[in-house]
This record gives C-alpha cells, sequence and structure tokens, in this order.
C-alpha cells in the first residue's frame, strides 16, 4: 500500500489529476450547449454535475444489479428549439391527475349520487355526461334516483351507460325514472373495484406511452441538425420521466387498492 502511495506521489501531477477524475462516476448528467458546430450539428456536451467517489454497499450494488444508477438531468431551456420537456412532462403529469380524478369519482366503497356525474352517456349529439342530461339525487342510502325528463330519448342510453359503467350498478326504469340501487359492501364489490382500478391504471399507461412514442418521433425529427449524442441524451431524459410517472401511477393504484380492500 505504501509502495503504491509513493509510486503514485511520483506522476508528474498532471497525470494524478487524470488519474484521479476517471475514476469519479457521473452522478448526475447535466447538457451545457457549446457555441461551435461540427459538420453541421449543433453540439451539446454532458458534463458532472456531482465529480463524487460513491462506495456502494453489498445490499445497494445487488438491488442495482443490471440497471444504471446514472439519472440525466437536462436543463430544458437549453434544448427548447429540439423538444419542450417541460410540455412533455406536463402531458405526463396530466395522465397522473387524471387517474387521480378517476379514482375520487368512481372508486369508492359508498356509491354517492357523484359517483354518476361523469359516466358518459352516447347521445345523437355525442357523448355526454349523465349529469348533463340528467337530474341525479340521492333517495336514501340504498337508492340513487336520475331524472331523465329532460332528455327523455336518452333514458335507454343512459340505462346502458350505468349499467356498463364498471360499478356493479343495475339500474331499473319507471317511465323517466331511472332508480339504481346501491350495491352492498361486501368482499367481492371491494374484488371488483380493485379490479377496475387496475384497469384504469392500465389505461393510464396506455395513454403515458402515447405521450411517450409521440415526444420521440418529435425528436426524432431533429436528427439531421442534431448531433446522435445529444439525440441519445434528450431520449434517456423522456425514458426516464415516463418510468418515473409509472412509478407514481402504481403508487395511486397501491394505496387505492389498500383502501378498497379496507
Amino acid at each position: 500500500m505504501a509502495l503504491g502511495l509513493k509510486c503514485f506521489r511520483m506522476f508528474h501531477p498532471a497525470f494524478r489529476n487524470y488519474l484521479a477524475a476517471s475514476i469519479k462516476p457521473i452522478s448526475e448528467v447535466t447538457l451545457k450547449t457549446v457555441h461551435e458546430r461540427q459538420h453541421g450539428h449543433r453540439q451539446y456536451v454532458a458534463y458532472s454535475a456531482v465529480p463524487v467517489r460513491h462506495f456502494a454497499t453489498k445490499k445497494a450494488k445487488a438491488k442495482g444489479k443490471g440497471h444504471s444508477q446514472t439519472r440525466v438531468n437536462i436543463n430544458a431551456a437549453l434544448v427548447e428549439d429540439i423538444i419542450n420537456l417541460e410540455e412533455v412532462n406536463e402531458e405526463m403529469k396530466s395522465v397522473i391527475e387524471a387517474l387521480k380524478d378517476n379514482f375520487n369519482k368512481t372508486l369508492n366503497i359508498r356509491t354517492s349520487p357523484g359517483s354518476l356525474d361523469k359516466i358518459a352517456v352516447v347521445t345523437a349529439d355525442g357523448k355526454l355526461a349523465l349529469n348533463q342530461i340528467s337530474q341525479i339525487s340521492m333517495k336514501s342510502p340504498q337508492l340513487i334516483l336520475v331524472n331523465m325528463a329532460s332528455f327523455p330519448e336518452c333514458t335507454a342510453a343512459a340505462i346502458k351507460a350505468i349499467r356498463e359503467s364498471g360499478m356493479n350498478l343495475n339500474p331499473e326504469v319507471e317511465g323517466t325514472l331511472i332508480r339504481v340501487p346501491i350495491p352492498q359492501v361486501t368482499r367481492e364489490h371491494r374484488e371488483m373495484l380493485v379490479k377496475l382500478a387496475k384497469q384504469n391504471t392500465n389505461k393510464a399507461k396506455d395513454s403515458l406511452r402515447k405521450v411517450r412514442t409521440n415526444a420521440m418521433n418529435k425528436l426524432k425529427k431533429s436528427k439531421d441538425t442534431v448531433s446522435q449524442d445529444t439525440i441519445r441524451l434528450i431520449e434517456k431524459q423522456i425514458s426516464q420521466m415516463a418510468d418515473d410517472t409509472v412509478a407514481e401511477l402504481d403508487r395511486h393504484l397501491a394505496v387505492k387498492t389498500k383502501e378498497l380492500l379496507g
């Protein structure tokens, strides 16, 4: 050990600096603009934002085995002429908010009038929310009434939409009045709601994939004017954002599942 240190000190100072720098992993990658062009491409360079040597424990190494530990952190302003990362981020966040809204309004142990509000009804004028074409009220803790007097021609379509809402509802009709008995809170009902929560989460992930695909396709349009290294770095940023969003969707599903099963 002492001999090794002695040899290291004998190296030229510049070479020692090079060796020291070479063992520092990039903990976080940041994109920085270089005001030069090479072969007609805008140039960007990645540099280490936190040049610190980290020594992982065996447990951490096992957990991270097979997965890259480097996270990308691109300044959106530096690449806004290539792609608007802030806009992509907002679109991904909207997917999360839509799922949370769906969970809050349609997946509750106790069915309430508000749970029926946004049920989509197919009408001659297109799809309309149930509360736009009816009056919904709570007659008793076991019964919800849907009054279709203002749009009697949509009664049959409303019944169909309520029955196919996935909320385990079996509506009954009396003229233009739809009676919706509230199902008892059984174990089967809870499990049915959990199943519906998983289906809605998968639909949210489908929406997220569309956002990611659209962003990647837009990025590819710049491949003739931007270096391949820059394209790959931005692609990694977009994929990282999508992965973080999937993790957030799964977290909300886990919380909702626990709530529904009690």
